[in-house]
């Protein structure tokens, strides 16, 4: 039985290439299991798929002073126990990690139990969690060249990150008339994560009156409607997009957007120029900081650091960006864009081929 075991956890960013991988891996005919924490957002983004779901116990790994690290590394301990019994109940020939601390105790148990692993990292710098398994790991994949060099040269492979595939499939007259919205005035689409962004979104609502020139988008996040604009002309507002977003990204011209990996290549492949605000170190470790750098070094995007971000910088750096759109397009169009479904399933298969070898421990 081609059976493979998921993980990862904690943010979407942790879900999504899972999530991208899973119809491609069904279609060979692999049995998937998905292993998660009880209350982690991977549970609520996998309930649609009919998978089975394993919960495990699991603790924040944390680098600052907090009673929970007294009780968490139990915890830890207690997931890494209940992994061990999982796998050895599923009996799974491989082990597909993306990251999150849900992770680390079925890395580690899957090790114990001599089966293989790959990691995935989305980031150019891997988080925590991942340098954490990466020892364990037979091979790491990552989407940027500029992670290699964070990973053994001997097991790391540039395989771009996967995307999910339904994105690709929307039709632009489906989102237009899904806003209300007239195919002969750009769209722009503002959109800061799962959940949203207070900073973009206060920004993006006090210039509404200066983007005239376009149709906004307004993806704001669960609990951040403004009712006072729910009427207003050229502008519409949602908490959050599911299986209209193929519609809404086709109607897209440009892109104002947080710099999370996921998101970035999926702008990539859909060829949307996109203004990139990153989220800044004093509310992350500074991998959105390095992605956006690497996007605009390659002329995909450009960059504006939240603390510069004001309502003059920000109209300035959009207009900027709708008058440059087709030099952005262009540079997307000669990228030689990666086949990351493919790579990383052909990966799987490999290592789990009984005959291949296994990488027995930590180095």
């Amino acid at each position: 039985m081609k059976r493979i075991v998921l993980t990862g956890g904690g943010t979407a960013g942790h879900v999504m290439p899972n999530l991208a991988l899973i119809p491609e891996l069904q279609r060979l005919g692999w049995e998937i299991h998905y292993i998660g924490s009880r209350e982690g957002i991977e549970k609520e983004l996998l309930s649609g798929t009919g998978l089975p779901y394993h919960t495990i116990a699991t603790g924040k790994l944390r680098r600052y002073l907090s009673l929970k690290n007294l009780t968490d590394p139990f915890r830890v301990l207690g997931g890494l126990y209940q992994s061990f019994l999982l796998l050895k109940k599923i009996r799974p020939r491989i082990v597909f990690a993306k990251g999150g601390f849900v992770s680390v105790p079925v890395v580690i148990a899957a090790w114990l139990n001599k089966i293989p692993v790959i990691l995935h990292e989305s980031d150019i710098t891997p988080g925590l969690a991942n340098r954490i398994c990466s020892p364990f790991a037979g091979l790491v994949c990552v989407s940027f060249p500029e992670a290699k060099e964070y990973f053994p040269a001997g097991k790391t492979v540039l395989t771009g990150n996967p995307i999910r595939k339904f994105l690709l499939s929307g039709s632009r007259a489906k989102g237009l008339a899904l806003c209300g919205f007239s195919p002969n005035r750009p769209v722009l689409l503002v959109i800061g994560g799962s959940l949203g962004a207070a900073r973009i979104n206060t920004l993006v609502r006090a210039i509404l009156p200066q983007l005239n020139d376009f149709q906004v988008i307004h993806v704001c996040g669960r609990g951040h409607l403004d009712p006072a604009l729910a009427k207003a002309e050229g502008y519409r507002q949602f908490e959050f997009i599911g299986p209209e977003l193929p519609h809404i990204l086709a109607a897209a011209d440009l892109c104002v957007s947080r710099a999370g990996a996921n998101f970035l290549f999926e702008l990539l492949a859909l060829k949307k120029p996109a203004l990139l605000i990153p989220l800044p170190k004093t509310a992350s470790r500074g991998d959105q900081i390095l992605n956006a750098r690497s996007f605009a070094a390659q002329g995909f995007s450009m960059v504006l650091p939240e603390e510069e971000a004001t309502e003059e910088t920000l109209l300035e750096r959009i207009h900027l960006l709708s008058q440059n759109r087709q030099e952005f397009v262009e540079k997307m169009e000669n990228y030689a864009t990666k086949d990351a479904h493919a790579a990383v399933v052909k990966l799987i298969t490999a290592k789990a081929d009984p005959r291949a070898r296994v990488t027995r421990g930590p180095r």
